[in-house]
């Protein structure tokens, strides 16, 4: 990517000024998103992680629940079979 800016522009100091530029965009980003990770904290509202981690959480339960309804199946179809032979 420099070596066509500089073939466009035919000097190093834009892609320097582009670089320079790309490079405080990055570090602005960075400082508005702790800004807003720290509003929502004030003002107690969840933030993108607490919804990650929350997700999380609920495909951990799902996946027990799943477990937990396999397992009564496999209970109850005992019963079952076990009530015919009797």
């Amino acid at each position: 990517m420099n070596q066509v800016l500089e073939e466009l522009f035919g000097r190093g100091s834009v892609i320097d000024g582009l670089s320079k530029v790309i490079d405080r965009a990055t570090k602005t980003k960075g400082r508005m998103d702790k800004n807003i990770e720290m509003m929502l904290h004030l003002l107690n509202l969840p933030s993108r992680a607490d919804y990650h981690k929350l997700l999380v959480k609920i495909e951990h339960l799902q996946g027990s629940l799943v477990n937990l309804n396999m397992k009564v199946d496999r209970l109850l179809a005992a019963q079952g079979r076990s009530k015919k032979k009797s």
